[in-house]
């Protein structure tokens, strides 16, 4: 028998190619990774999959309207529901709650007469049992399996025909065709592949849950977030109940839109009025305390940010900075220290975000520099004032985007003040009192947190 020519070789770990056989895959360092290819698997006549090209003004638009899942924080995330044919990738931390998530939305949308299917790949029938009745998610139409190979998921959708598939998750589904262990990135990209080519083919709406690496991104290779339509993250803080679901790609809508959810003993509640929520403990006429209109996406939020001084006596004084920017409060202690005199760099500083959210943008400057302030002088902010505004190495009070957004919000929550950059614009904010400001020594010194001038 001739012996077949090997074309090339190929890693079964990651799938990296390579001209010649090494005992080291190059691409992930794997050893005894590289398999052969074998010369000679042309594909011969290529049949289009999706029909004749036609004009695309000919084209059926009704065929990606979406379905609404019955929980309004997910629909809101998804532009309205799932769309049928389309893949989902959730992911996010161990422990977070995705298959929370997706088990109570897997029963809303059966609650609503959709056969969903439920494929787990990690618990037990009888541990996904258990949750679904905590969540109160048992219903008729809602149909769970127990699977780790995807041609025994495909024999699920034959037999099932549901119109919408959550498989919990990807990285414990193996190919039979494909090479490596359960979670590989060949095996993960094989039974993406094939889970996809469903979605299409059968116009089945296919959720995937899939892990992250230590840094907080997707696991597995990045072709997975290619392949899929929609790619969303579910983040939180253990120690904290607050969950917010975040599009990272979505072509089928804006990745500008935010889910808040509640972790309860009951499962995950969603959240109308986050605002209500961040500031429902609030203790006003505190030093150190400030209220910053937050915009999440196109979603306006009231965060609390507190900050406490105390002096100490160590060469390097300690910060500490809880879901505020470590980097940014540190150039916002040395404006402080530089242009106003304030004595922060000699004394140990604590910077919050109450509530376990992350705030990361420059609109949150001015909110840091006056609870700053204002804990160093021990003088508390009005309880009506809130505060927006990016601040620049010279002590300048810049503006942000959608201003009016920030203070529609402020002003619904019963806010009467509100401090931000000389540039905002005024218009159509209703009866809140816009004190707009140049400079931080002029926000310092319209809220009696600065002796002398405002110009200084």
């Amino acid at each position: 028998m001739a012996a077949k020519r090997v074309e090339g070789y190929r890693c079964s770990s990651c799938g990296a190619p390579a001209a010649k056989w090494v005992g080291r895959c190059p691409a992930c360092e794997g050893w005894g990774t590289l398999e052969a290819v074998a010369a000679g698997t042309g594909r011969g006549v290529v049949v289009p999959l999706g029909g004749a090209a036609r004009p695309i003004a000919g084209t059926d638009a009704t065929q990606g309207a979406t379905r609404p899942t019955g929980m309004a924080e997910l629909d809101r995330v998804l532009g309205g529901g799932i769309v049928p044919g389309s893949v989902t990738l959730i992911g996010g931390e161990p422990g977070i709650g995705k298959s929370t998530l997706l088990l109570q939305a897997a029963a809303s949308a059966a609650r609503n007469g959709d056969r969903v299917l439920y494929v787990s790949g990690e618990e037990s029938a009888s541990q996904v049992r258990a949750r679904a009745e905590r969540l109160d998610a048992l219903e008729e139409d809602l149909w769970l399996a127990t699977e780790r190979e995807v041609e025994a998921v495909v024999a699920h959708l034959d037999a099932v025909a549901p119109a919408l598939v959550v498989v919990d998750s990807i990285q414990t589904i193996r190919a039979v065709e494909g090479s490596g262990p359960p979670g590989s990135v060949t095996q993960v990209r094989e039974a993406a592949v094939r889970l996809v080519a469903e979605a299409k083919a059968r116009d089945v709406a296919v959720v995937l849950v899939g892990h992250v690496t230590k840094d907080g991104s997707l696991a597995g290779p990045r072709q997975l977030e290619h392949l899929v339509d929609t790619v969303l993250s579910f983040e939180g803080d253990r120690h904290h109940a607050l969950r917010l679901l975040r599009p990272v790609k979505h072509r089928y809508g804006t990745t500008a839109e935010l889910g808040l959810f509640e972790m309860t003993g009951s499962g995950l509640a969603e959240v109308d009025d986050a605002t209500g929520l961040f500031l429902a403990d609030r203790r006003a006429g505190v030093p150190g305390s400030v209220v910053l209109p937050l915009l999440e996406g196109r979603r306006p939020l009231l965060v609390e940010i507190q900050a406490l001084v105390v002096p100490s006596r160590a060469p390097a004084p300690r910060r500490s900075a809880e879901g505020v920017d470590a980097g940014r409060l540190a150039l916002l202690l040395a404006v402080l220290h530089r242009r106003l005199g304030v004595p922060v760099l000699e004394a140990e500083v604590y910077a919050l975000a109450v509530g376990g959210v992350q705030v990361s943008q420059p609109a949150a400057d001015l909110a840091v520099v006056l609870a700053v302030a204002s804990a160093a002088t021990n003088v508390a902010l009005p309880a009506d004032v809130v505060a927006f505004g990016e601040i620049g190495l010279g002590g300048e009070v810049r503006g942000v985007r959608d201003a009016s957004r920030r203070l529609a919000e402020a002003r619904r929550a019963g806010f009467r003040r509100a401090v931000t950059a000389a540039s905002t614009p005024t218009d159509g904010v209703g009866d809140i009192e816009v004190v707009r400001v140049p400079t931080v020594a002029a926000a310092l010194a319209v809220l009696d947190l600065l002796d002398g001038p405002p110009g200084r």
